[in-house]
């Protein structure tokens, strides 16, 4: 059960890679979404949830690279989300929540390096 349980951390880095490879790959389609930075903004995320993913998968810095994730995350919840869930689309906005408690609970459980953050 342990080793089953143990894959989850790789569950959850796997589609934050691919969020961030679609931020390469679809940037222009994103660039209206940042309230400030267009395409360089949707570069610099799609690189920090990639990072976030290698950290991960190397368990190099994890813990950092899960409490940034978790902050960025809610950044997007205020900053880009919000809007659109009080209209009433949930979507994004719940994902990103999820993503952000995902994150908090990998970081405090399952972060393998405490150089940084002890």
């Amino acid at each position: 059960m342990n080793a089953f349980i143990g894959i989850g951390k790789y569950l959850f880095a796997l589609p934050i890679a691919v969020f961030g490879i679609n931020h390469f790959l679809y940037a222009d389609l994103m660039a209206g979404l940042p309230p400030f930075g267009g395409l360089i903004m949707v570069y610099l995320v799609g690189a920090c949830l990639i990072a976030f993913a290698v950290s991960v998968f190397i368990g190099k810095y994890d813990k950092l690279a899960a409490v940034c994730l978790a902050v960025l995350m809610i950044v997007f919840v205020l900053m880009i989300h919000r809007g659109a869930a009080m209209s009433g689309d949930m979507g994004n906005f719940l994902k990103d929540l999820a993503i952000a408690g995902g994150a908090l609970m990998y970081a405090g459980g399952y972060a393998k390096d405490n150089s940084i953050i002890g």
